[in-house]
């Protein structure tokens, strides 16, 4: 008889250490489960402004909320985006463009130097809002940028970033961005019209 009952002894005690091994393994897996979901909690609660509780409950809950405000917020900037409207407006440079008649400044002086009838700067005006972006590529002279700058804001313009460049011969690349002042009341293409009639005079 106890030739016969060593087998199985040997074999209660194998299947006991392998559902002891099975356990353990179990509870470590779950440990670092644990561990990882609290770490999981901790970065969530740290996007979280305004949290007032640090329970896991608590912390779900205040975060499905602000998802929520920042689903309002994009579909509220979506809407503006498409009701805001971009008008623009460009001159290039052809004798045809404008004729004398649309001059505004004719007889004015509002710029010195003499008036070339030939010569026909390139213009740009974007409208987004109350931004204005003005581009220009005209002939190189001295106090240009500052006498246009004035022109602009005589407009009721008002001047944020002002910019001109230029390489070798080439002409001078002017880019201006502004505001549109409570007076200012021109559409882009008015616009281009008046700072060409202007440029003319300062030319």
């Amino acid at each position: 008889y106890i030739l016969a009952g060593a087998p199985l002894a040997a074999r209660k005690t194998s299947s006991s250490d392998r559902l002891a091994q099975a356990s353990k393994e179990h509870i470590i897996a779950e440990r670092k489960r644990r561990e990882k979901l609290s770490q999981r909690f901790i970065a969530l609660s740290a996007m979280v402004p305004g949290l007032k509780k640090m329970d896991k409950a608590s912390v779900l809950g205040d975060a499905i909320k602000y998802l929520k405000q920042l689903q309002e917020r994009v579909k509220m900037l979506e809407d503006e985006t498409k009701k805001r409207t971009v008008e623009s407006a460009v001159l290039v440079k052809k004798s045809t463009v404008f004729a004398d008649d649309d001059d505004p400044f004719a007889g004015q002086g509002l710029f010195s130097g003499n008036s070339s009838g030939d010569y026909f700067p390139e213009i740009e005006a974007r409208f987004s809002d109350k931004d204005v972006l003005i581009r220009m590529h005209c002939e190189k002279k001295n106090g240009i940028l500052e006498k246009l700058i004035a022109h602009i804001e005589s407009l009721h313009l008002v001047v944020i970033n002002s910019s001109a460049l230029a390489f070798a011969s080439s002409p001078l690349d002017v880019t201006i961005i502004a505001q549109m002042g409570a007076e200012f009341n021109m559409a882009a293409e008015d616009l281009v019209k008046h700072l060409h009639a202007a440029m003319k005079h300062l030319i």
